[in-house]
């Protein structure tokens, strides 16, 4: 159990620092910020995917839909004026 949240603490961090750099947010968010919109934007992007009828399967197409479930969330917070 404490593996899996190490797990989840780690690709969170490293899927929301890519997700920060390709919207050009990397110089304000801190390693918290860059886990929890990894992790939340991770969830965003199974989500939205799986709306629009796309199923992630395979390694690659699992990251595609992290990282563009974090830049969604990054571009829902820029809306919102919580990031710049």
């Amino acid at each position: 159990m404490l593996l899996h949240w190490l797990i989840t603490i780690v690709v969170g961090g490293v899927i929301g620092w890519l997700a920060s750099i390709l919207m050009k947010t990397n110089k304000q968010m801190g390693i918290v910020l860059n886990v929890l919109i990894g992790i939340v934007g991770s969830w965003l992007g199974f989500w939205v995917f799986a709306i629009l009828g796309f199923a992630a399967y395979g390694s690659i197409a699992r990251l595609i839909a992290r990282i563009a479930g974090a830049c969604l969330l990054i571009l829902i917070l820029k809306a919102l004026k919580v990031l710049r």
